[in-house]
């Protein structure tokens, strides 16, 4: 791994600034000592309680779900904002017993992985494997129950809360391969070209810079053109992977076959077509999906935004 890009420790993080994140930290690590479904439990709480309490994220959720899901009457919109808070709570706790929680909750026989054929077979070929997901509010914990079953590592951006950002990254290295930043090109394409595999999720709105409009559930929506350069410079397969909690608090990964003819040599059509691949993943378990972000923020030149401006923090 390369720790010249990455988030280092400081001495810093000890100073007032990063209080209130060592005191997150501070439950999230009790979290992650409690037994998975005890957890789940807790946060399927904590998520009613927000569906109350963050009332800016709970609108960007009810914008999203409108947008996305407008054959739904209000009444079943309104429940499946609540079922989204909901999971997003049990992401909450359940992420914090997959990044700082032992082995045992992610090796019992009701987690399913399937579609590894997939993999194995790009890697037969000599190529390196593109795992291409998104941001469900499984993805900590679907990542543990796959690490039992292959190598791999993961590419995500640096956060802006730098304390956190370490954290985290720490704790997915304990269990992922590298943690890559993803301006960290060079050691992206290495890792590709030698046959290894990296979980990537392309599914967020990063602004105009390196993006595409492209369709996301019938919304244009401003779609990062990095999957495309990825897969060139890493000459690499791009798998699609997607990942579910059921009712029983299992997880289930599906990997599917490799993306034929990607890249097709226009940036466009291959941004439509990793959305297309995202959106059916999401119809499935349409509340686990994590419509509290901003998915549409970025517009069309002249079109309004759908969500009301950000509240300036009062200065001290």
């Amino acid at each position: 791994m390369n720790k010249d890009t990455q988030t280092q420790f400081d001495a810093s993080f000890y100073g007032p600034k990063y209080w209130t994140t060592w005191i997150a930290f501070g439950f999230m690590w009790l979290w992650g000592r409690l037994p998975l479904n005890v957890a789940s439990g807790l946060g399927d709480w904590i998520g009613r309680l927000l569906y109350y309490i963050a009332a800016d994220r709970r609108r960007i959720t009810e914008i999203n779900i409108a947008l996305c899901f407008p054959e739904l009457n209000a009444e079943q919109q309104k429940d499946l904002v609540k079922r989204t808070l909901r999971a997003v709570g049990r992401n909450i706790t359940e992420g914090s017993v997959s990044l700082w929680g032992s082995n045992r909750d992610f090796q019992k026989a009701g987690h399913t992985v399937t579609g590894l054929e997939h993999i194995e077979a790009a890697q037969a070929r000599g190529q390196g494997v593109l795992l291409v997901g998104a941001h469900f509010t499984t993805i900590d914990s679907s990542a543990r129950v796959l690490t039992q079953k292959i190598p791999f590592d993961v590419l995500y951006r640096k956060n802006k809360n730098l304390l956190l950002d370490y954290k985290i990254t720490e704790a997915r290295e304990t269990f992922a391969g590298s943690a890559i930043v993803r301006s960290d090109t060079r050691q992206l394409v290495r890792r590709l070209r030698e046959g290894k595999v990296v979980w990537y999720a392309p599914d967020q709105d990063y602004g105009a810079h390196h993006s595409v409009f492209a369709p996301f559930f019938g919304v244009n929506a401003a779609t990062i053109t990095a999957t495309t350069k990825i897969a060139q410079l890493g000459r690499a397969a791009v798998v699609p992977l997607s990942h579910y909690r059921d009712e029983k608090g299992f997880y289930h990964i599906v990997i599917e076959p490799a993306l034929e003819n990607f890249p097709s040599g226009d940036e466009v059509a291959d941004a439509t077509r990793i959305n297309q691949v995202i959106e059916v993943a999401v119809r499935k378990h349409p509340e686990q999906y994590l419509w509290v972000h901003r998915r549409f923020k970025t517009r069309p030149p002249g079109e309004p935004s759908f969500y009301p401006p950000k509240k300036k923090k009062r200065a001290n």
